[in-house]
């Protein structure tokens, strides 16, 4: 049986692997023309929120250190997967994590555009549960800020943006193929928010996973095809122009029957709003 994937990259045994040779967690087949399933290569002025997250020491610099995808929320604030920053993905805890850092601004992960910041600061979602996914979120605070334009405004609860049929953007430099080939530039696919009905009809429990309206929501296509995929986790959904998905986990990627799920920002806006000093410095939409 298929089991549930989470959308991260493994920590390669040596550093100086390429990054065909990186295992992935649960690599499945997909769409041959896939890359975020479905996609289409674009420059990252038409997504300035979309951010690798990356360390050269654990990943290799073959594409920078680029193991996932984040999102800015403020000048300072990062918001990627909780599942990012595990152990099993990072090889330590992420405070070990010496070289830790974003890469903003950049369609090309070998370019010299855009900026590297270093992340100051690691806070994983406590309500995180890695057996399921649910809750799956951390904020990643930098140690410069990035230009207010690379922000985007998260949808708060009861936002239009999380109605079925809400047409979306997915972004990142995520595996192409399901089977680990990844690019080197930034790309996009357009994917359908789905009923929650339908959703938790795809993923009632066990190996393929639980789908949880409260803390998640899936988009994709009936038929498969467009999709996130491994490397993309972390990585935003858009809906007119508000943030409303990270990507999170899936069975496998673009199949039939089975769409990428996403961390709810929603409820990352619940979590977050009564931090003292935390993201209420962060944009919110309604």
């Amino acid at each position: 049986m298929r089991r549930l994937v989470a959308r991260a990259l493994i920590r390669p045994l040596a550093l100086a692997a390429t990054m065909a040779a990186i295992p992935l967690v649960g690599a499945a087949p997909a769409a041959a023309d896939s890359v975020v399933v479905g996609g289409f290569p674009i420059d990252v002025s038409q997504a300035p929120w979309t951010v690798a997250v990356a360390s050269r020491d654990r990943f290799g610099g073959t594409r920078a250190g680029q193991f996932c995808g984040g999102v800015a929320i403020a000048r300072t604030m990062v918001v990627t997967a909780a599942h990012c920053m595990a152990q099993d993905v990072l090889g330590d805890p992420p405070d070990r994590v010496g070289d830790l850092r974003v890469i903003a601004g950049r369609t090309d992960l070998l370019s010299g555009e855009g900026q590297e910041v270093a992340v100051r600061d690691v806070w994983v979602n406590p309500g995180y549960q890695a057996s399921t996914n649910s809750g799956d979120f951390a904020v990643l605070t930098l140690a410069q800020a990035l230009p207010q334009s690379a922000v985007v405004a998260m949808a708060g609860p009861g936002d239009a943006a999380y109605a079925p049929g809400t047409r979306a953007l997915v972004s990142g430099w995520g595996d192409t193929t399901g089977g680990g080939a990844y690019p080197r530039r930034l790309h996009a696919a357009r994917v359908s928010v789905l009923p929650d009905d339908q959703c938790a009809r795809a993923y009632p429990g066990g190996f393929d996973g639980t789908y949880r309206a409260g803390t998640m929501l899936c988009a994709g296509e009936a038929a498969g095809g467009p999709d996130a995929c491994q490397g993309d986790s972390g990585g935003p959904l858009v809906a007119g122009g508000r943030l409303i998905g990270l990507v999170s986990w899936g069975s496998g990627c673009g199949r039939p029957g089975n769409p990428g799920v996403y961390t709810r920002v929603s409820e990352i806006v619940r979590t977050l709003r009564p931090r003292s000093g935390g993201p209420g410095a962060a944009h919110t939409g309604s």
